[in-house]
């Protein structure tokens, strides 16, 4: 495996990939070694460019190598929300055709392994609270405003 590290201005973002693509981003306290390979330099860079306002899709390759079938269902479900749009738990549920998981979807989202760019941020409860997520919900906001004022 391979691993960066990216600084970003809601916390330490650890990148690990391997030959395929990129396999986790998750939020950390702190740092180990760097190894990096190229996917994980792209994810880097991508991810910075995220935070300049300057990308709005990922195009780094991934290898999910974790989760279930439903949770890799609902994961690539995260992917076709668009930038600074938001989805309830419901909307997600229908869109992999299964209403009546509103629940494992929220619980599939919350073991999401790559934050930010499978964008589980982007999903909210149906009376538009900001329940749940996996870096916190304060980084959740976050991440909603940030993509919210590129908008405007």
């Amino acid at each position: 495996m391979y691993i960066g590290y990216l600084t970003t201005p809601i916390g330490l973002l650890e990148i690990t990939g391997d030959e395929i693509g990129i396999c986790r981003a998750e939020f950390v306290e702190t740092m180990k070694s760097e190894a990096a390979n190229p996917w994980v330099i792209q994810a880097k860079q991508e991810l910075q460019e995220y935070f300049e306002h300057r990308r709005k899709e990922f195009s780094v390759p991934l290898h999910i190598v974790d989760g279930t079938a439903f949770q890799r269902k609902c994961w690539e479900a995260l992917r076709h929300i668009p930038y600074g749009e938001t989805w309830s738990y419901y909307d997600e549920a229908c869109y992999i055709r299964q209403p009546k998981a509103v629940r494992a979807v929220g619980g599939a989202n919350h073991h999401n392994p790559i934050v930010i760019i499978i964008p589980c941020h982007r999903v909210i409860a149906k009376n538009g609270s900001l329940c749940g997520y996996g870096g916190g919900v304060p980084r959740k906001q976050y991440l909603l405003e940030w993509e919210a004022e590129e908008e405007e």
